[in-house]
């Protein structure tokens, strides 16, 4: 009885990782030093591009608005890639600097928003960005920019798509 136990463990285990292996984030399917023939190639063209200060670029293949990641590779100015991450992540967001950053450096950061707003009474617009948090819950970050675009302030909120008393809502 305990070989047929360990020898039907064995083969669930190997099962269960063959599973997972093909199921490889996009992030982990890039490496540094790709060429970005090579890395369309692996991930298809990119939703969004965006010009880095340094002559690079930034690609972009985001899942929102419904999806809650956003895989970025940064490309030198001779097309290789110099990181690659998964940029809809708390540690990520934490990196905007108020009073500081501007629309476009969240939008180069983190690409488009899935959900926009104008909060009149506050005059602020706000930008909105679905994650997960600690791969558990669901949440959105928002960034809210004054009326000459420099971000003010930072909220982050659970996802009401997620809500069950809000479900019928959506």
């Amino acid at each position: 009885m305990k070989k047929r136990f360990a020898f039907a463990l064995t083969h669930g285990a190997c099962a269960v990782a063959l599973a997972l292996a093909g199921c490889a984030q996009p992030e982990q399917r890039v490496q540094a030093g790709m060429d970005q023939q090579a890395i369309i190639a692996k991930l298809g063209p990119p939703k969004e591009t965006y010009d880095l200060p340094n002559g690079g670029k930034r690609l972009m293949w985001p899942t929102q608005p419904m999806g809650s990641t956003t895989t970025a590779v940064d490309l030198d100015a001779s097309g290789n890639a110099v990181s690659v991450r998964q940029v809809l992540q708390e540690n990520e967001f934490y990196r905007a600097e108020v009073n500081k950053w501007t629309r476009n450096d969240v939008m180069t950061t983190f690409g488009r928003p899935f959900e926009t707003a104008y909060f009149k009474r506050m005059d602020r617009e706000v930008w909105s960005y679905r994650y997960m948090e600690n791969n558990i819950s669901h949440m959105i970050f928002n960034f809210y920019f004054d009326p000459q675009g420099v971000l003010r302030q930072t909220q982050k909120q659970p996802d009401p798509k997620f809500d069950p008393s809000q479900r019928n809502k959506f």
